[in-house]
């Protein structure tokens, strides 16, 4: 995989209270990825930036809450998330610098 199709797969980390649990219990990590990203893209995306070995990826649709606005209702957007699982013993730092 080339190195612009890593950044389009993987939007960024999901920083959320569950994804931290998750991420300490169950060695899985959370990320927004693209609406067309499948899972042997996210898998080959996660092994080369992060250099770990991907075990499991599963991957959840979540649909825009409709809201209403001074102009009629609106919707928000839509978004697609991968949990990830890595090997035992191995962890994803998204601390810049190390």
């Amino acid at each position: 995989m080339n190195q612009e199709r890593i950044f389009t797969v993987l939007k960024g980390p999901h920083v959320s209270e569950k994804a931290t649990v998750v991420a300490d219990q169950h060695n899985q990590y959370v990320f927004r990825v693209a609406s067309d990203a499948t899972k042997v893209d996210i898998k080959a995306a996660v092994e080369q930036l992060f250099e770990v070995s991907v075990t499991k990826v599963n991957v959840v649709n979540i649909k825009g809450k409709t809201k209403r606005t001074a102009r009629g209702m609106g919707k928000r957007q839509d978004i697609r998330k991968a949990y990830v699982s890595v090997a035992e013993g191995q962890e994803i730092s998204f601390v810049a610098g190390e």
